[in-house]
């Protein structure tokens, strides 16, 4: 319990206090033991009361009430878990040089935006499959960039074909917000 206590004296009202002690709580062994008491305790009390319906509706009143409770603590610990992921995959996206800043707050996007984003994808891996560099990485605008130019210089003939590679790349975009900057340190 000490553990757990600790582990939630962090900034917050009332209610983020309290669902943050239920979430690690009930996800521990002194929660799970108890849970399996409470079962036992039932089951052996069954014969007393004569596996009435009353003893059966006791356990699924109490099952069904900490079954609805714990939905929507479950949610929030999620939502919780996911803002703090995506937080750090924005600030490793932002701080990283060669990263495309397009893909910070991807999880703002509509469905149609994402599937566009996806289609860039595959594209990025069409042309990965080109490269002879295994370890060789790129955004999407970086991969299409230095595509295009290899292409020109081992391939004349493919000019034309890159050019128009290169501009179909500009002119689709990606999101409709803005574009932020890169953090310099």
């Amino acid at each position: 319990m000490k553990k757990i206590r600790k582990k939630t004296r962090k900034k917050g009202g009332f209610f983020e206090r309290f669902a943050n002690f239920m979430t690690l709580f009930t996800g521990s062994s002194a929660a799970f033991i108890a849970a399996v008491s409470i079962v036992l305790i039932w089951a052996i009390s069954g014969p007393f009361f004569g596996f009435s319906e009353t003893w059966q509706l006791v356990i699924n009143t109490g099952t069904t009430i900490i079954t609805f409770l714990m939905v929507f603590l479950i949610q929030k610990a999620q939502n919780k878990d996911s803002k703090a992921i995506h937080l750090k995959l924005n600030e490793l996206i932002a701080a990283l040089e060669g990263t495309s800043n397009r893909m910070v707050d991807l999880e703002d996007l509509n469905e149609e935006e994402l599937d566009q984003l996806h289609k860039f994808y595959v594209h990025l891996a069409d042309l990965a499959e080109e490269e002879t560099d295994i370890l060789c990485s790129h955004s999407i605008d970086a991969a299409n960039m230095i595509s295009s130019e290899k292409m020109k210089k081992t391939n004349p003939a493919r000019k034309k074909q890159t050019d128009a590679a290169k501009a179909e790349t500009v002119k689709a975009p990606v999101a409709k917000r803005t574009v932020r900057t890169k953090k310099t340190t």
